[in-house]
């Protein structure tokens, strides 16, 4: 698919989000003066469009630096929000990139159960056998038999060995024996399923901890990126589920998905500037080619309404 395409598969998938921004901004500034009065009225649009109450802040305070006091149109203040937001989201904008002097270059891939990181694994494979690269996955969800049917299904598909272990099996024994045959056959990389079963969060700490163990036992670097995969529509249960991953382990960056089924796509700027983590790609389908890196000005534009600049 064309990166144009995906820009209006985005655009479509975020249209939720940016008709209940785009009527609120409208509907508050229709050749108004920036007043205070309006940017507070502006300042509760946006966090109730889960931007996050930090990134709301920053907005406003720049549209009161730059702006207050003046006559603005509603499509005037979506081309400054688009702005701003997108200065919010590019340092974020990093994608997940492979050191080719690791062989292979570990991915362990977190998240609560449903985020659709096991579709995410997926996708990554997929993307990374079209540009030549031997790919190994470990089904380390073993608590779900459906998980490791889906990445058998996704290696017969991309041509990606696939390393899985019995039901309810000991999920560090699959990474072990994973990382040991990706090292083996020269794989670029190893991307390792985990379970996210938050509710019991000692045990998922436990066992997150002792797949790290293991993984060092071949290599002490490993793992060396560690995404966390969250669903957009759960909204500012995203800023939960970083907050507890980061204490269970060292997040390298995130993976925000079905942001074309959500009408909170503003959570993603309130994970960028609550976490300044790097947010790896972003999915707008069920589609392989539907996970794409994160574009900020894109994004921004899209989620407000702006046309595209």
């Amino acid at each position: 698919m064309a990166l144009g395409g995906f820009f209006s598969r985005l655009k479509d998938g975020l249209s939720r989000s940016t008709q209940r921004l785009s009527s609120g901004i409208t509907a508050v500034f229709t050749k108004r003066h920036l007043d205070d009065a309006a940017l507070e009225e502006l300042e509760e649009l946006l966090i109730s469009a889960d931007l996050g109450t930090a990134a709301a802040n920053k907005v406003i305070g720049s549209f009161r630096r730059s702006r207050f006091g003046k006559e603005v149109t509603d499509i005037e203040v979506k081309g400054a929000l688009a702005e701003e937001i997108g200065k919010i989201l590019a340092p974020v904008a990093q994608p997940l990139t492979l050191d080719a002097t690791l062989k292979p270059h570990v991915i362990l891939v977190v998240g609560v159960n449903g985020t659709g990181k096991t579709t995410t694994i997926g996708k990554l494979a997929q993307a990374y056998r079209e540009e030549g690269k031997a790919v190994t996955i470990a089904a380390g969800d073993t608590f779900r038999a459906a998980a490791i049917e889906q990445l058998q299904i996704w290696g017969e598909r991309t041509g990606a060995t696939v390393i899985s272990g019995p039901i309810n099996g000991d999920a560090a024994g699959v990474a072990y024996e994973a990382l040991k045959t990706a090292r083996s056959a020269g794989s670029d990389v190893l991307l390792i399923d985990t379970a996210g079963r938050l509710h019991n969060k000692a045990a998922l700490m436990d066992e997150l901890a002792k797949i790290v163990r293991v993984l060092r036992k071949i290599d002490h670097t490993a793992p060396h990126s560690v995404v966390l995969v969250l669903d957009a529509t759960t909204g500012q249960n995203a800023v939960q589920q970083v907050a507890v991953f980061k204490d269970m382990v060292a997040v390298t960056g995130l993976v925000v998905t079905k942001l074309d089924g959500s009408a909170r796509g503003g959570i993603v700027v309130a994970l960028a500037e609550d976490f300044k983590l790097p947010i790896y790609a972003v999915g707008v389908g069920e589609q392989a080619n539907d996970l794409r890196p994160f574009d900020p000005m894109d994004f921004a534009r899209s989620l407000i309404g702006a046309d595209p600049g």
